[in-house]
């Protein structure tokens, strides 16, 4: 038992010298990896990390991005959260960022092996082969740290749930409790909904193995402690949990749009194709990957790598241009092939997808292993991890199998949530490494068996092992082989919709274009080539290290492990540093935001509250770091919203921008041609413009329409003058009434701004209609009239509308939902729960481990 610490202590410890080495020297200079997706979420959340530090208060609202929005998949706090985010720092064993991230990853990857009772020098090989798989490095890179962390807990789950059904139910229910209730922490559902297909086929597996023996009680208890830790794992973040799932509702992706048509121009047969609940077909699927593009879990480079890679904070393109052998064409080709990538053609991807920051590779060698644990090991788990791989490559696919994916986006619950289908290869990046060390393991366990047999019959197993791993590998090796001799036979290094650019615009007639595209095929052809070549004398050397151990070369089984550990961690380290390398990381002050003239000009401004539209900006998230944006970047941005985007913002409707107290105008300047003006260092010249016409925060109106449908109320705001009127659906009527004419003196002033509570002083001598200047959301904002409660009605398709007697009266809008409260404190209640067992499963450890020492001494 000591000799176990001993050996896990020293796994830990290389897995954490591996962690800083790979960021070394950044993560120990303090550099920081300034990412794209990490920069967004510090915009968006910018507002409301001010009123937290100016006030101690949490608000779940936030104006920084389309006019304003729930922050719930922003800035998730809850009251449960301090008493987990402990340990995830501990998880990381504190070690300076990013390397905790790589860190954790790892050790996750080893405490699943070694509830699984694998060998710890096996555990440590799955655990770096997990951790390296390139789609992993690349996330960290381009900043999507959350679903990072999100799989860093999955293994540790499956661990749990492995020793449930190993009969230590306390301990696997503790175990899978706590870290899926930290999954669930780190806020990204879709990598926790596809490892539930994970999950459902080691339970099922399970069913078969232990209900094949007759222990069905066996199984079904420990299936009842995996529910447990289940609905313990959700309890304690159903605070999160509960209100996204009612938030997405009023987002794109739970309604695409409220209107038949996104756009007023469409035809008939568009606007009855438009999609009502949840996002459209080709929206989920825009990042399918390419069955031909599958070979990258093989050779990395079978499609050109990566189309960007973030450098210094800026995402920087990768072109053909940018490899070496691009030198080597004449000055024409180049010419041309460098005009082509500023139109946006042959960058170094030429996949399926619109674009990537790089492959998902998983190891040649490591898949080798993974298939021979499919070959060598018995019993029904392999054939469900087979299976479930197998389903993930196809969903992967997306539009390229259309009809699975149209099946599981029509008919399996929440799949359709979710875009980006080809991150579901995560599940292929799981079971290849899990496989491989069942590989490893049954190398080792047939190797032992064989000798001790009588000689011969020894001999003739280790015999029929060696031709087994001599064909998995040379099948692979085959198919390594013919990619680096014939790397067109997967297509003709040109993307699908690069080759409908070239043929629309008639390049191919033209020789001189004619000649740069195909040198511009053949850069890219020969980077498959090449990768294609790395692959097969990797699997060689591994084939190798395998080969001798099998044909009793040497006995050890940790070396032949260790060499196989040494062979992975040098295969995948080098291809994620084509990724994730110096280059990315920048200095710490240099990840912030710098305004620019315009910003700097509108910050002058003291008025707590109005909106700024920078057109040239409108998908961005930096405006929302320095104001209370007008767009913004949010993948679930409000249904509404989104189609007030579409249908008015994008057009220019003034009425609209001043119904939204568009205050300031932003815009890069532009001379008489329409181009955009740079400064002395190259940079463009920012302006920004002050709208007199901003109709404030609040106003009464002399005129409602009621309209009967919600297109008919987008349509009206063609056309309405939203400073003296408003037009609502007519289920506001009753709410709102009709309206009176406005007298000479009325007003509304904000008199105090909260992003979650807004005070108004409100004068009219009839009373009437007013519109306040905030986005309509349907729960949690609460309305009160000199303390008494009023109900808040929508107007002008976006916007809160009240209907405020005559007189003088405070008017406070507060958004504080009633369910955060409640879900809080169950969420709490759970987390002592799961501590609780926590408590009694090391107490049952150590009394366990006690007793057997007692018995022990009295054999003695």
């Amino acid at each position: 038992m000591k000799r176990t610490w001993i050996y896990t202590a020293l796994a830990v410890v290389v897995m954490a010298i591996i962690s800083v080495a790979f960021f070394f020297p950044d993560d120990i200079d303090g550099r920081t990896l300034s990412q794209h997706d990490m920069q967004q979420g510090m915009a968006n959340g910018h507002e409301g990390q001010l009123f937290t530090e100016q006030t101690g208060e949490t608000t779940r609202w936030t104006n920084s991005l389309f006019g304003g929005m729930p922050n719930f998949q922003i800035s998730p706090s809850y009251a449960s959260s301090p008493l987990l985010n402990w340990i995830g720092k501990a998880y990381g064993l504190w070690l300076p960022a990013p390397a905790n991230l790589l860190m954790a990853m790892m050790l996750g990857f080893f405490i699943m092996g070694m509830c699984m009772q694998m060998r710890w020098y096996v555990s440590l090989f799955g655990a770096i082969a997990w951790a390296f798989s390139t789609y992993f490095i690349i996330i960290i890179g381009a900043g999507h740290i959350w679903k990072f962390v999100t799989l860093t807990y999955v293994p540790p789950v499956i661990g749990g749930i492995w020793l449930c059904y190993r009969g230590r139910y306390l301990a696997g229910t503790a175990l899978a409790a706590l870290f899926g209730a930290l999954q669930l922490l780190s806020n990204h559902i879709q990598m926790s909904y596809y490892f539930g297909f994970v999950m459902l086929a080691v339970i099922c597996a399970f069913a078969v193995i232990l209900g094949r023996q007759k222990k069905w009680r066996q199984w079904g208890i420990a299936t009842g402690c995996i529910v447990g830790a289940g609905v313990l794992a959700l309890a304690a973040n159903c605070a999160s949990l509960y209100n996204t799932a009612e938030y997405a509702k009023e987002t794109i992706r739970g309604r695409a749009t409220y209107l038949s048509s996104q756009k007023s121009g469409d035809s008939a047969e568009a606007q009855a194709e438009a999609p009502q609940n949840g996002a459209d077909f080709d929206f989920i699927t825009a990042w399918s990957y390419g069955g031909d593009e599958t070979f990258t879990l093989m050779v990395p480079n079978v499609k050109g790598g990566a189309t960007l890679k973030p450098v210094g904070g800026q995402n920087q393109g990768l072109s053909v241009m940018d490899l070496e052998d691009a030198q080597k064409l004449d000055y024409q080709d180049q010419e041309v092939l460098q005009y082509l990538s500023s139109a946006g053609l042959f960058s170094q991807y030429f996949g399926n997808q619109p674009m990537t920051n790089g492959p998902v590779y998983v190891g040649i060698f490591v898949l080798a292993l993974a298939i021979l644990g499919i070959c060598l090991s018995k019993g029904p788990m392999r054939w469900w991890l087979l299976g479930v791989s197998v389903l993930a490559i196809f969903l992967a696919w997306g539009h390229n199998f259309e009809w699975l994916s149209r099946v599981f986006i029509d008919y399996v619950p929440g799949y359709g949530k979710f875009r980006t289908p080809s991150s579901i290869l995560v599940i292929v990046e799981f079971t290849v490494p899990l496989l491989a060390m069942w590989g490893l393991t049954r190398i080792i366990n047939r190797c032992r068996e064989a000798d001790e047999k009588p000689e011969a019959e020894g001999k003739a197993m280790r015999k029929a092992l060696a031709k087994t791993v001599l064909y998995v590998c040379g099948a692979l090796g085959a198919i390594c082989l013919l990619l680096a001799l014939f790397p067109g036979m997967l297509g003709d290094g040109l993307s699908e919709m690069e080759r409908q650019a070239i043929n629309e615009n008639g390049l191919m007639g033209d020789p001189a274009f004619a000649s740069a595209i195909q040198a511009g095929k053949d850069l890219r052809l020969g980077m498959v080539s090449a990768d294609a070549w790395r692959s097969f004398f990797i699997l060689v050397l591994g084939t190798g290290v395998v080969w001798l151990f099998v044909r009793k070369t040497y006995t050890q089984a940790w070396m032949m492990v260790g060499a196989a550990t040494l062979i992975c961690l040098v295969d995948l380290y080098s291809v994620n540093k084509r990724y994730v390398n110096h280059e990315n990381f920048t200095e710490v002050e240099s990840a912030e935001f710098t305004p620019n003239a315009a910003d700097l000009e509108i910050l002058k401004d003291k008025d707590p509250n109005f909106r700024v539209l920078s057109m040239d900006e409108l998908g961005s998230a930096r405006p929302s770091y320095f104001h209370k944006s007008i767009g913004g970047y949010h993948a679930a941005k409000l249904t509404r919203y989104n189609d007030l985007l579409d249908r008015q913002i994008k057009k220019g409707n003034m009425n609209v921008l001043n119904m939204l107290n568009t205050k300031y105008l932003m815009s890069m300047q532009r001379n008489d041609q329409g181009q955009v003006v740079g400064n002395s260092a190259g940079e463009p010249v920012w302006i920004a413009e002050r709208n007199p016409e901003a109709l404030g925060n609040a106003w009464w109106v002399g005129s409602i329409r009621y309209v009967e449908s919600d297109d008919a109320e987008m349509n009206a705001l063609d056309s309405l003058n939203t400073a003296t009127g408003a037009v609502a659906n007519k289920s506001f009527s009753k709410t709102l009434g009709q309206t009176k004419p406005v007298a000479a003196g009325d007003y509304i002033k904000l008199t105090e701004y909260k992003p979650n509570k807004l005070t108004y002083k409100t004068h009219s001598a009839q009373g009437g209609v007013a519109v306040f200047s905030e986005i309509y959301f349907p729960w949690g904002w609460t309305a009160t009239i000199d303390g008494k409660e009023a109900p808040i009605a929508r107007a002008n398709y976006v916007l809160r509308a009240l209907q405020v007697p005559a007189g003088d009266h405070t008017v406070v809008f507060t958004f504080d939902p009633q369910s955060l409260h409640v879900t809080d404190t169950i969420s709490v209640v759970a987390v002592a729960v799961i501590y609780l067992l926590l408590a009694g499963a090391l107490i049952l450890y150590f009394y366990r481990k006690r007793k057997n020492k007692e018995e022990m001494t009295n054999d003695k």
